[in-house]
């Protein structure tokens, strides 16, 4: 996997059932492109940080985001926030 490969990851979080939020889809490449296609014809918000990608694409499907990149996720969760907060 070369690093400047391109990488989707999307994450779902519920807060009453998840201790943390979850790898949903992963891929690369052609994968990665459809990941990003299907969020956008979603509305689904999308944030770009190569260096994150890099560490949630070595995680299995359905595996919590570990707590060593809660911050980075608090920080893209914070982002997707004000974004639908400006939105309104």
């Amino acid at each position: 996997m070369k690093k400047d490969e391109l990488k989707a990851i999307a994450l779902k979080y519920d807060s009453e059932k998840d201790k943390a939020p979850k790898i949903v889809a992963k891929g690369l490449r052609k994968m990665a492109k459809r990941i990003i296609e299907v969020a956008n014809e979603s509305g689904v918000d999308i944030k770009e940080d190569k260096d994150l990608a890099e560490a949630l694409i070595k995680l299995e499907l359905y595996e919590e985001v570990p707590p060593e990149l809660y911050m980075a996720i608090a920080e893209i969760l914070a982002y997707v926030y004000s974004l639908n907060r400006d939105m309104k």
